[in-house]
């Protein structure tokens, strides 16, 4: 089975010269723009928040072992806020993704489909 974009809206995929001369198209230019401009900042902001976690769990273990409630300890709060961030970003990026490449990517794979 293939998709869309291989075989194209006429049964056949699309030709070298086609996708070469859709890589110089400004709106494609953008649409690379807009993911980077999410994708790599995001990235960059969740590593060091878990080299941060880890950090602190190698090097401050009597801060990370501080108890906020019964035996919950700051540990495990950061723990489980690696996994709510984790999930938070992928909701951002989906909303993102939607909001701003979805659009631009439908029309420029119609436009090389055709």
């Amino acid at each position: 089975m293939t998709s869309d974009i291989e075989a194209g809206a006429g049964g056949r995929a699309p030709s070298t010269e086609a996708y070469l001369e859709m890589e110089r198209d400004p709106r494609f230019v953008e649409l690379r723009r807009r993911f980077r401009a999410f994708a790599f900042p995001m990235t960059v902001a969740f590593l060091a928040w878990y080299l941060f976690y880890v950090l602190l769990s190698a090097y401050a273990r009597g801060f990370m072992d501080t108890k906020i409630v019964g035996h919950i300890n700051v540990a495990f709060v950061l723990g489980i806020l690696q996994f709510l961030s984790t999930f938070g970003i992928a909701w951002l990026y989906a909303k993102y993704a939607r909001d701003k490449l979805d659009p631009l990517s439908d029309e420029l794979c119609e436009e090389l489909t055709r």
